[in-house]
């Protein structure tokens, strides 16, 4: 059996010594099918429409679909992504511990419901102790957590994801169909390409 002369060769198919994968943890492996480039990519697109935001592109598709177009060959694609933290307010220790009660506290519930279930005796009272004693210990460990931050993060955010805008693209043998019926709706896209 001949091994290629160069261990840190990358395998690439055709080559001499190419059938000579080496066995991992899961055994022996089977090369990859095709050229070696990974999986096919699927059918062509075409971008039948850019729209600035995501209501617009939906309305795009749905309009597609009350029409009867195969809208299972079409994609929603949004372009130039961002990240965009939203800052909700400045994070206290004593909101921190509030935070941390809120989420203590259905903890607590949680398991006093649980406690709650195989008790004989009052299991209200049971459950009011799980929630009492989460809401304690919650408020404890936000409080903690908060104040050994050493102030590097003072504010609560919330993060979400945008796009700049909204391509509709679908299958380059459905294109001039779908053309069409954008041409009766009455929405003008913002960078529709032509072919």
């Amino acid at each position: 059996m001949t091994r290629p002369s160069n261990p840190t060769a990358a395998w690439r198919p055709g080559l001499p010594g190419s059938d000579n994968l080496p066995s991992g943890p899961a055994g022996r492996p089977a090369p990859p099918s095709g050229d070696g480039h990974g999986p096919q990519a699927g059918p062509p697109t075409v971008t039948i429409g850019s729209y600035p935001d995501y209501p617009s592109a939906q309305r795009v598709v749905d309009y597609l679909a009350d029409n009867r177009f195969p809208v299972e060959r079409t994609s929603i694609v949004g372009t130039n992504l961002t990240l965009v933290e939203t800052v909700l307010g400045r994070m206290t220790t004593g909101r921190a511990a509030l935070v941390g009660a809120g989420t203590g506290a259905w903890f607590g519930l949680f398991i006093g419901l649980l406690f709650g279930i195989f008790t004989a005796g009052s299991w209200v009272a049971v459950i009011l102790v799980g929630l009492v004693i989460g809401a304690i210990w919650g408020a404890v460990f936000g409080a903690v957590a908060h104040a050994m931050s050493g102030g590097q993060r003072d504010f609560t955010s919330a993060s979400s994801l945008r796009a700049s805008q909204y391509a509709i693209t679908v299958d380059a043998d459905l294109a001039d169909q779908a053309r069409q019926l954008l041409g009766r709706m009455h929405l003008t896209p913002t960078g529709a390409t032509a072919r």
